[in-house]
């Protein structure tokens, strides 16, 4: 298999994957149009698409693709009914930095009351401050995989104990983390529970009103997974009654988010517009990974980051 040449399809732009080419120079790559028809004799064996598969993606794998790789992070948009008996893989846990690196900094913005606590005339007490701290504060995390990990390696040096609860028994792969045997134990103990897990029939509205009865009074929720995960009309209740302290929001549901809803104006959100993936070296990582995968294919290894079609994740 690694002397044998192919075509990869492409529906992100060539010009975004000039590395790749340069890299294996015996395979031709071909971008193919979104939607509409395909030029005329269109043939591949290797799809790169985007994460809601484009409007024509079964006119593309019906030209002989046998493995088709989503770009982004995650499937729960795309059309899994398309991929038939192919190998599906996504770029899962390529932003696991960026991700865990925004989580922290909405935990320090709650504990140290950012952009409250700044100011811009002489307040009435100077040098006095009622701040929190990460030190000592119990971490939840909702999912473990590759962002779910990231984050805990980064609550640990702030000396916060993590607590996790994952879907498989497999133990946790950061040394300190303790797994909790279900999400109502996990919130009941957490000053910050963040939603890491991947949005799937069997997770939607995981954070319900039930979920959030249970949790701790107090509790900082943080959604960097899907907006799905969580019962938008149970959080608004929970917030309200304050035993929701603050919801720290990089996703909800719909996306975009419309104009003059709720979450825009609540005085316990802090909303962001899906960005905390984003780096500067982003899309080139996403890149990088399908690179890695199209060696490993090429080989005849194991991909990286292939999606579960019956599990949807």
């Amino acid at each position: 298999m690694p002397d044998r040449a192919f075509t990869v399809l492409s529906h992100f732009p060539i010009a975004m994957l000039e590395a790749s080419i340069q890299e294996f120079p015996d395979l031709e790559f071909r971008e193919v149009p979104g939607e509409g028809e395909l030029p005329s004799g269109v043939r591949g064996e290797v799809l790169l698409t985007y994460m809601d598969g484009r409007p024509n993606l079964a006119a593309v794998v019906g030209t002989g693709v046998r493995w088709i790789h989503a770009i982004g992070t995650g499937v729960d948009a795309f059309p899994l009914e398309a991929v038939g008996k192919r190998i599906l893989t996504c770029a899962r846990g390529a932003s696991a930095v960026p991700i865990a690196e925004w989580t922290l900094a909405m935990l320090l913005a709650f504990e140290k009351q950012l952009p409250e606590a700044w100011v811009d005339a002489p307040p009435e007490r100077w040098s006095r401050h009622e701040l929190g701290t990460l030190r000592g504060k119990t971490l939840g995390l909702i999912g473990l995989g590759g962002i779910g990990a990231a984050i805990a390696a980064r609550a640990q040096a702030f000396e916060m104990r993590v607590r996790a609860c994952r879907r498989t028994p497999a133990p946790s792969p950061i040394e300190g983390v303790e797994l909790a045997p279900d999400v109502f134990d996990l919130a009941a103990s957490a000053d910050h529970l963040v939603v890491a897990a991947p949005a799937t029939q069997a997770t939607r509205h995981l954070i319900g009103r039930n979920l959030l009865s249970k949790a701790k009074p107090g509790l900082h929720l943080v959604n960097i997974a899907r907006g799905s995960l969580i019962d938008q009309d149970a959080l608004r209740a929970a917030l309200d009654e304050g035993r929701i302290a603050r919801a720290s929001l990089d996703v909800m549901d719909p996306e975009p988010l419309p104009d003059g809803h709720w979450l825009y104006s609540h005085p316990r959100v802090r909303l962001s517009p899906h960005v905390s993936w984003h780096t500067p070296g982003t899309i080139a990582d996403l890149v990088d990974y399908f690179a890695q995968n199209l060696r490993r294919y090429r080989a005849g290894e194991t991909l990286h980051g292939e999606v579960d079609l019956e599990a949807g994740y």
